[in-house]
């Protein structure tokens, strides 16, 4: 398990470790707060965070099962807010979740298969006394952007393979295994399509809907997050597209290709057609045929033959099938 951190701070300072069954009595002052991060924590444990700080139940149940969309969910005056967390595993995208738990005086993280945990984000905030002072809410925005931010390196290492197989194509045939990987990359887009939209609705309620233990001066700090998301939303319709126009291009440059060489073949049938249809003819065993007789005969046929062929090859040059 489990408990990450759990701290108890005042004036942006930290004041001292708390533990998870511990009702700290805070100012109202909201400088003074509760932050604790938990990671993949059990079902007693989470009943136990519930009952110190009032949680609503089906905001527990939430955190506990980890299968939900991005959200933001009211409770009293608690916010409840799931986001889900992306990484790259094994050339594919996998997804965590991070559930978060705000109350005016307390914020508690719940992380679920998140490849990145919370503790360089809180060395930074500490080292900046200033901002973490203003409370909750901009430790709230604060993950949130940590979270969308991870977002971008998964897309732009996407956007560099598929820059690498658009230029590729050009050159060469796509092979059985890259035409997979195309529609692989398709599918893992669309998939995480479907996290990107709940999450711009996430970071927009944030904007524009008055939210317990949400300042107005910390909306700001969730527009800028809302940018982030639809900066990496536009970047994962482009790749759509370039994927969508390599596959297609692909098609169509293999029938080029393709026409190319049957072009190729029919003009080499052609002319390949003359001297087999000639040395036919004379190949048939009849009696009487005219000029089998003739002294230069054999030369003759030879000259019309390279003569038509000779032709025929420069039409077709001409008409770019050699």
């Amino acid at each position: 398990m489990t408990v990450i951190a759990a701290y108890l701070y005042r004036h942006g300072q930290r004041v001292r470790a708390v533990s998870i069954d511990e009702r700290v009595a805070c100012a109202q002052d909201k400088s003074e707060f509760v932050w604790i991060g938990v990671a993949d924590p059990s079902v007693d444990e989470m009943q136990m965070l519930a009952k110190t700080y009032d949680l609503h139940p089906l905001a527990v149940e939430d955190a506990i099962k980890a299968n939900q969309l991005p959200k933001v969910d009211i409770y009293g005056d608690q916010l409840f807010v799931v986001a889900r967390t992306a990484h790259i595993e094994d050339d594919v995208i996998c997804y965590g979740e991070t559930a978060l738990f705000i109350g005016h005086n307390h914020i508690i993280s719940v992380r679920h298969g998140s490849a990145r945990a919370h503790v360089t984000l809180r060395h930074d905030l500490e080292a900046v006394p200033s901002r973490l002072a203003q409370g909750v809410d901009y430790i709230a925005h604060a993950i949130l952007d940590f979270i969308v931010d991870g977002y971008l390196p998964i897309i732009e290492g996407i956007e560099e393979e598929v820059l690498t197989m658009e230029q590729h194509m050009i050159d060469h045939f796509l092979g059985r295994d890259e035409i997979t990987r195309i529609f692989n990359l398709r599918r893992q887009l669309i998939r995480f399509q479907r996290i990107l939209t709940p999450m711009q609705e996430v970071a927009t309620k944030f904007v524009k809907v008055d939210l317990p233990c949400i300042d107005h001066e910390a909306r700001p700090y969730f527009s800028d997050v809302r940018d982030h998301v639809r900066r990496v939303q536009t970047m994962v319709d482009d790749l759509r597209e370039i994927l969508n126009s390599v596959f297609e291009s692909s098609n169509l440059l293999e029938q080029q290709r393709t026409g190319d060489i049957t072009r190729q073949l029919a003009a080499w049938a052609a002319i390949l057609a003359v001297p087999t249809a000639i040395a036919g003819i004379y190949g048939m065993n009849f009696e009487h045929m005219p000029e089998l007789k003739s002294l230069y005969g054999y030369p003759v046929v030879l000259g019309v033959i390279a003569v038509i062929c000779t032709l025929l090859y420069v039409r077709f040059k001409k008409l770019k099938w050699l």
